[in-house]
C-alpha cells in the first residue's frame, strides 16, 4: 500500500482546522495516520511531560511504554537530538526500547510547535524490517509542521 500524502494532509487539514489543543490534534493524527498504511503497526506520540522526560500520548495500536526518558530509546533520541530517527532494524540500534516485541523498524519524528518548542514526538512502529521511507520522514514531518507549527 502507497500512502497518498497529499490527500492525508488535506484530510488532517480539514479535521483538525482551527483546533488548537496538542492531545487533541495527536489523538486525530495518530488515528488518520495510522490507518493510512498497513505497514503501521503502532502509531502513537511520546508527549514532552517535564524536562528530559516523554510520556505516552494519543496512540494506536497495542500498549505503549508509559514512560521514555530523553536518554533511551529511539523515542528518547528523536527528543534529545532534535532530529528524525529512521530505523531499518530496531535490534541494531543501541539502547531500544523494546515496547513490543515484535517490532523490527522504527520512525521517531520531533514535534515541534511555535518557536521551535519541542512537544513530543511521533512515533511509528511495524513488524516489517526497513518498513519506512526518507519520504515517509519528509512528508509526514510537513503534516506534523502544519499541524502544531504555530501552537
Amino acid at each position: 500500500m502507497s500512502i497518498d500524502y497529499a490527500d492525508l494532509a488535506t484530510r488532517i487539514r480539514s479535521l483538525t482546522h482551527g483546533e488548537t489543543d496538542e492531545v487533541s490534534l495527536m489523538a486525530t493524527l495518530a488515528c488518520e495516520i495510522h490507518h493510512a498504511d498497513a505497514r503501521f503497526n503502532w502509531t502513537g506520540f511520546y508527549r514532552v511531560t517535564a524536562p528530559e522526560l516523554l510520556k505516552i500520548g494519543p496512540y494506536q495500536g497495542g500498549h505503549g511504554c508509559l514512560v521514555i526518558p530523553f536518554s533511551r530509546g529511539v523515542c528518547g533520541a528523536a527528543a534529545r537530538t532534535g532530529e528524525i530517527q529512521l530505523v531499518p532494524d530496531v535490534d541494531a540500534f543501541p539502547g531500544h526500547i523494546a515496547c513490543a516485541s515484535s517490532t523490527r523498524s522504527e520512525l521517531v519524528i520531533p514535534v515541534f510547535g511555535a518557536n521551535r518548542r519541542l512537544i513530543g514526538v511521533l512515533d511509528l512502529d511495524s513488524d516489517l524490517p526497513d518498513a519506512f521511507t526518507a519520504e515517509d520522514a519528509s512528508r509526514l514531518t510537513e503534516i506534523l509542521d502544519d499541524t502544531f507549527g504555530a501552537i
